[in-house]
């Protein structure tokens, strides 16, 4: 099931997603939930048309957990070795933004790259998790964009200000419940030109090990996300760009790139 988080008339819903075709061909409908996606609910069989709403960001994590360098050819294209353990770090709530809308080049960088890639979305509240139990605490999958200032992130020991800044996580469009993760076609494009392409099957470590790894630090919620890492073929983007990434059984996330101010 796809399920999407809009707002419709000054109202904020969440609602599965029915039909085929894309969000501006006007074939899917919303499906309008009652209740919240990650306890039991129902679909109140009130539907309205995709291209009617706006789409928000489809969940509104309490933390984003990125993992880096997590694909061997996009740690080679850096410079950088493979690491020995899961390089972790945190993009601030602050950072997400939804399908469409627009990432805001920050004024503190001139290299602003985007990273494709999978995100987790944790569907209960879960700590210390086995392996074998990692299936019953993930929620679903969607689309992000690990948008990275570059040459920020060369020359600050921390990657706090290149990975966190306002609109540097963008979500969408929606969340897939029902998905096998493990290999997947995963790309990006510039103004309709392929830039990445990769298959998650080519992650080094797996989103079992991702999660293991993270709770045995510290507590996930519902909502919370995680992100695997990215492909190689990053590279930069200017205002008036617009980027995508597509990932093989969810969809499109599609944003906009315009100067901050």
């Amino acid at each position: 099931m796809r399920i999407a988080r809009f707002s419709i008339d000054g109202n904020v819903a969440f609602g599965a997603v029915e039909g085929e075709g894309t969000v501006e061909s006007g074939g899917l409908v919303l499906d309008i939930i009652k209740g919240i996606p990650y306890a039991d609910f129902e679909l109140s069989g009130t539907k309205v048309p995709l291209n009617k709403v706006r789409l928000l960001p489809p969940v509104l994590p309490n933390k984003v957990v990125a993992i880096g360098r997590n694909y061997a050819e996009h740690a080679a294209e850096l410079g950088n070795e493979v690491p020995d353990v899961p390089v972790a770090f945190f993009k601030p709530t602050t950072s997400v933004i939804g399908s469409g809308d627009a990432i805001e080049y920050p004024s503190f960088s001139d290299e602003v790259h985007y990273e494709a890639e999978l995100a987790v979305v944790i569907g209960r509240m879960c700590r210390e998790v086995p392996r074998e139990r990692v299936k019953d605490v993930v929620f679903g999958y969607t689309c992000a964009n690990d948008v990275t200032a570059r040459d920020a992130q060369k020359r600050e020991k921390q990657w706090a200000r290149a990975k966190g800044f306002d609109t540097s996580c963008p979500l969408g469009p929606w969340v897939e419940t029902d998905l096998d993760p493990s290999d997947l076609t995963i790309q990006a494009t510039v103004n309709g030109e392929q830039r990445q392409l990769g298959r998650t099957s080519e992650m080094i470590r797996s989103i079992e090990d991702l999660v293991v790894h993270i709770t045995e630090a510290m507590t996930l919620l519902p909502g919370d996300v995680i992100l695997t890492g990215t492909p190689a073929g990053v590279g930069p983007l200017h205002v008036g760009d617009e980027v995508a990434v597509t990932i093989e059984g969810i969809g499109t996330l599609t944003n906009k790139v315009i100067k901050r101010g």
